[in-house]
């Protein structure tokens, strides 16, 4: 073994030994949270550079730009720097859109073509609806967008859509559906969707394209395998056909994307799609304590289907888990604010403290508390300097120089700032470009032809499109596109109308137009090679995770979703209730369920050396108090790893819950519940002395006259769904309701 090899095998346990040094065929190494997965990717890649295999030939795909980036980084201190560049390192979508760059015109675009986001699909779904005359009452463009995307995560063409629908409104969908794409390829653009699909489509019908790229990746790695849709299964699975060098890295116990098309029976199920693979588990746990790590196995046991592993650690055994009852939201926040504080005063950072909460609404009554306490946060999940109008303003006059088939772009900024443009004038331009099949720009070279036009419009529109295409041939010949864009940003008034204005909001924006432009300019200074199609694909592939910078000395605020992948020393997990974590539905299903459970697990394994756990008895939910009860996840943790547990036994499944277990109010404080004992449960359940059964019909004194459908619950805890004949449905507390009986 030569020196650079042992360098790169240096401190490596057995398991990731055998994960790095496996080279030839399929392998899968089920890598358990804080196991190292990170280093066996990028050691087994450094450890295939130096057996002389060229990093062309080497393709490892990411979900996030900050994980490539981190591979990269990584790879460059193990070897050569210029090899660890030339590495085809990337998400998935980023890497995909590089190959279908160099082959768009095989599937009929042109190498320029646009990336659509989802606001920008969001946008086209309306103006395909609009032209359809389907109303958003009809259906929601939220839903028509949600369908489509949907059916192309299940790898449903347009043409098989329409040919399953049967409902009406299953046939407009299929209509939407259809006219989307026809919108999408006339405007040379793809949706995130699309990236993923066409390059299937591209390597199953040109069979030289597939060779190519299957002899160009030797060997390919995939991180994060448990969250891959069935597009990038596939796509995976035509590029190793040929060399069965496929190494995936991932963890079924933490597969939580079920809701985007994530298939957990890929990684389940890679052994029968390699009969001949290697599998390695990395069971080793290097980031928590004993305790911790005892409680998130005590969790994913519960779930059925799994791949097995025992995860074990040579950490300390760490604090016990501290659980906090709270009286509801407003007073958790306040608690989860001053041990934050606690925290900070006694030797952590800020930034080594992060709360998680499993929806965004959550964020609102925590951010206020953290803002009385002058606590200084982040929100992973908040808007995007991206996602900013002016910003959108800014990226879509750019994308109008690369691609002047982009609609989007232009129904975005051809008024702004104001030009004469009206939505009158635009509305004719549109009935003519819809029907001639055209784009806009189209369209505009034949203004004089559109009817019912006024001079003033006609002459608006030629000097626009004069200006666009001066920076269009201005930014072909310019060796510094900065110096182009920073120039045709100033000349469309944008910057002049937001000085004028003269806001706080105002400036703002114009702060965050220079901010842009800075970006641009350190953009090519960086990468004089590249062009402005390279930062507009950069920008639109961007997550939010890639932006948020986690070490600003701020507390992090984010769902567990946004949490997987990161860790800190203290993690809050707050809002532990039946119905909000889990997040229950009553149809929920069994493989939703263990996804929840997943869920749970994932943010228990991200805290490294102190969990904290929190719910409260009643919390405001879709503008009503509700009473809560404890999640049921946590009757799933060993007793002996909680301060004081409230639960003497766990559920044996959180569907069949016993009733909640009532501490005394008074006594709310970490590590010191009061302790019911197992035969007094059902005692401290009141029963309400009422008299109602399902069909009866009732009165209430706001919602009127109504019929009860459905009863659940016992004594306080017994609760109504009544149909009102002005409402429709509503779930009530009968304690509360004040039904009368008609």
């Amino acid at each position: 073994m030569n020196n650079r090899i042992a360098e790169i095998t240096k401190g490596l346990n057995s398991e990731q030994e055998k994960g790095v040094t496996s080279m030839n065929g399929p392998v899968m190494i089920v890598a358990g949270a804080g196991s190292g997965k990170t280093r066996v990717l990028t050691h087994r890649i450094a450890y295939l550079l130096e057996h002389d295999v060229s990093p062309d030939k080497i393709l490892a795909l990411t979900f996030t730009n900050k994980a490539a980036k981190e591979m990269k980084e990584r790879i460059s201190s193990l070897v050569a720097p210029h090899l660890a560049e030339r590495v085809w390192a990337g998400t998935f979508h980023s890497i995909f859109a590089r190959i279908l760059r160099q082959t768009a015109s095989k599937i009929g675009y042109t190498s320029d073509f646009t990336i659509y986001d989802t606001d920008d699909s969001m946008g086209a779904v309306k103006r395909v609806m609009q032209n359809l005359g389907i109303s958003n009452q009809q259906i929601s463009h939220q839903v028509a967008r949600n369908a489509i995307s949907s059916a192309k995560n299940k790898m449903v063409t347009r043409k098989e859509y329409a040919q399953m629908a049967t409902s009406i409104q299953e046939k407009q969908l299929a209509l939407i559906y259809n006219e989307y794409e026809n919108y999408l390829q006339l405007n040379n653009s793809m949706d995130f969707d699309d990236l993923l699909i066409n390059l299937i489509v591209l390597l199953r019908q040109d069979r030289e394209v597939l060779e190519r790229y299957q002899n160009r990746f030797k060997y390919i790695l995939v991180d994060e395998y448990q969250d891959t849709n069935r597009p990038q299964y596939i796509a995976i699975k035509l590029l190793a056909e040929a060399h069965q060098n496929i190494c995936v890295v991932g963890d079924d116990a933490q597969s939580i994307y079920r809701w985007r098309g994530a298939d957990i029976q890929n990684i389940l199920h890679f052994k029968k799609d390699y009969p001949y693979s290697k599998i390695i588990r990395l069971e080793q746990n290097y980031r928590s304590t004993k305790t911790i790590l005892a409680a998130a196995d005590s969790i994913i046991k519960r779930n059925k289907n799994q791949i097995h592993k025992t995860l074990w650690t040579d950490n300390p055994e760490g604090e016990k888990i501290d659980l906090l009852r709270c009286n509801d939201d407003f007073d958790e926040a306040i608690k989860i604010a001053t041990r934050v504080d606690m925290f900070s005063r006694n030797g952590y950072s800020l930034n080594d403290i992060a709360v998680l909460y499993r929806t965004n609404a959550q964020s609102m009554v925590l951010e206020n508390a953290l803002r009385k306490s002058n606590i200084p946060y982040i929100i992973v999940g908040g808007i995007s300097f991206y996602k900013r109008k002016e910003i959108k303003d800014v990226l879509s006059y750019i994308r109008l120089l690369v691609n002047p088939k982009d609609d989007e772009a232009y129904y975005r900024i051809i008024n702004e700032p104001p030009r004469g443009i009206g939505q009158t004038t635009l509305k004719h331009v549109r009935h003519f470009s819809s029907s001639k099949q055209m784009c806009l720009s189209d369209a505009f070279s034949r203004i004089t032809e559109i009817g019912d036009l006024q001079q003033r419009a006609i002459v608006a529109i030629r000097d626009f499109e004069a200006f666009l295409n001066v920076y269009r041939e201005k930014i072909v010949h310019e060796e510094n596109p900065a110096n182009v864009i920073a120039e045709y940003i100033e000349t469309t008034g944008l910057l002049e109308m937001y000085k004028e204005m003269n806001t706080e909001e105002s400036l703002d924006r114009w702060n965050n137009v220079l901010q842009i432009l800075s970006d641009i300019k350190s953009f090519f200074k960086t990468n004089p090679e590249l062009t402005i199609a390279d930062y507009i694909q950069q920008i639109s592939l961007m997550s939010d995770i890639d932006e948020k910078d986690l070490k600003s000395g701020s507390l992090t605020l984010m769902t567990v979703h946004s949490a997987k992948g990161l860790e800190y020393p203290i993690v809050f997990i707050s809002g532990m209730e039946r119905g909000l974590f889990p997040l229950q539905r009553q149809d929920m299903h069994e493989e939703e369920e263990e996804e929840e459970r997943r869920l749970f697990y994932v943010g228990v394994t991200r805290a490294k050396e102190r969990l904290l756990l929190t719910y409260a008895d009643r919390r405001a939910r879709f503008g009503d108090v509700s009473e809560q009860s404890p999640s049921n996840f946590l009757r799933e943790i060993n007793p002996d790893l909680i301060n004081r547990p409230e639960y003497r036994k766990p559920a044996t499944s959180f569907t069949a819950p016993k009733p909640k277990l009532f501490a005394k109010k008074e006594d709310t404080s970490f590590g010191n519940f009061s302790q019911i004992p197992e035969q007094d449960y059902y005692s401290q359940i009141e029963p309400v002395n009422v008299s109602f059964k399902v069909g009866d019909i009732i009165k209430h004194p706001h919602f009127g006259k109504g019929k009860i459908m459905h009863l659940n619950g016992v004594g306080k805890q017994l609760k109504a769904v009544i149909k009102f004949d002005s409402i429709g449905n509503k779930n009530l507390m009968l304690e509360y309701a004040k039904l009368e009986k008609i």
